[in-house]
């Protein structure tokens, strides 16, 4: 069993966080996050940290105690450093570009992929085969990734697709005569 929510947040310089009933609101800047707290849990905040505390012990709250905690955590990693994850194109012709909102990907198909780019996700691409996906929600920032992913995964057996820098993908032997 986890014992993920014993541990307390620390709280940047910069980051502003109220509590307000169960709503916690963490600010940066402009940006605001807002995170409900379920009922079964009370916070316990102080100026540099926060700590989750569960009220009963079911399995349940256990559950929700961690997982509260390393949401809250992302939150505020997100806004006080962002997240980013590097995907990279393999194979003859794999480019991208990124002109305004729209990311413009050609995959090897017939037809140019364009995908518009999300409110509060920035996609750069440093090198024509490599993209760069960031932002400050780690869930969005994976789901992005995992989109784009999505359009030409790696195949396992030439190696060709779009995948995670460092990612390792199982290469099968082909057909033998």
């Amino acid at each position: 069993m986890s014992r993920v929510g014993k541990n307390s947040i620390p709280i940047p310089a910069g980051v502003n966080v109220a509590l307000n009933g169960n709503i916690l609101t963490i600010k940066k800047g402009g940006i605001e996050e807002i995170y409900k707290v379920p009922d079964c849990l009370k916070v316990e905040e102080s100026k540099e940290s926060i700590r989750f505390i569960p009220l009963d012990s079911n399995q349940s709250t256990r559950a929700l105690w961690g997982t509260s905690q390393r949401n809250v955590n992302n939150i505020i990693v997100g806004l006080s450093d962002g997240f980013k994850i590097e995907l990279e194109m393999v194979g003859v012709g794999y480019k991208a570009a990124v002109s305004g909102k729209k990311l413009t990907m050609q995959l090897g198909f017939s037809h140019d992929i364009v995908y518009d780019i999300p409110d509060r996700i920035t996609i750069a691409c440093p090198k024509p085969t490599t993209m760069v996906v960031s932002g400050h929600c780690k869930k969005q920032v994976g789901d992005v990734a995992a989109v784009l992913r999505g359009y030409r995964p790696p195949e396992p057996y030439k190696g060709k697709g779009v995948m995670r820098v460092g990612e390792f993908v199982y290469r099968k032997e082909g057909k033998k005569k």
